[in-house]
C-alpha cells in the first residue's frame, strides 16, 4: 500500500505559532496526537515528519520548517523520497 502525504503549512517559530496562518501545523499536530505518531525532525526533508495509520491507510504528516512561501522545497524533497 502506498504511503500518502499530508502537508501542514505554516511558519516556523514560536512567534508565529498562535497565528491563523499556522492552521496546517495545528491540523497535523492534532492528527499526530490522535493517532500516536510523534513528529521527528528530518533535515533531509527540511521539516518535521510523523507517520500515522488511519483506517488502514499509512499517512506521512509533514510540517516544513521553512517559511510558507518556501514550503515547496520541503514538499519536493519528501515527494522524491
Amino acid at each position: 500500500m502506498a504511503i500518502k502525504l499530508i502537508v501542514g503549512l505554516g511558519n516556523p517559530g514560536k512567534d508565529y505559532q498562535p497565528h491563523r496562518h499556522n492552521v496546517g501545523f495545528w491540523f497535523c499536530d492534532a492528527l499526530a496526537h490522535l493517532y500516536s505518531g510523534p513528529f521527528k525532525k528530518e533535515t533531509k526533508f527540511f521539516g518535521e515528519v510523523a507517520q500515522v495509520n488511519i483506517a488502514g491507510s499509512n499517512l506521512r504528516l509533514l510540517k516544513p520548517n521553512t517559511y510558507m512561501n518556501r514550503s515547496g522545497q520541503s514538499i519536493q524533497s519528501i515527494a522524491k523520497f
